[in-house]
């Protein structure tokens, strides 16, 4: 699903413009990133947490090269679903 798709099923499913949908799920998305940005997790029941993560710095190898080098520390996204996301992906269809 792209972000479109994304925008046409919130139109759809509310009732809404797709103009008014966008605006919604652009500042959903903006919200989320500030919150992340601040280093908080963001939790949607039901659904899951939005959690920032820390990579300390390592070593590493180019594969094509074979040459060792240093990967700086990075702060990455993760995403942890929900029991209830994982319980309705998982259900057995009749």
């Amino acid at each position: 699903m792209s972000k479109k798709d994304l925008i046409d099923a919130v139109a759809s499913e509310a009732e809404i413009t797709k103009e008014k949908a966008g605006a919604v799920v652009d500042a959903v998305i903006k919200h989320i990133e500030a919150t992340m940005k601040n280093g908080a997790e963001v939790r949607l029941p039901g659904f899951g947490t939005f959690k920032v993560g820390k990579r300390a710095a390592r070593k590493a190898r180019n594969p094509q090269t074979g040459k060792e080098m240093m990967l700086k520390a990075s702060v990455v996204p993760k995403f942890q679903p929900s029991k209830t996301l994982k319980d309705a992906l998982n259900v057995e269809s009749a």
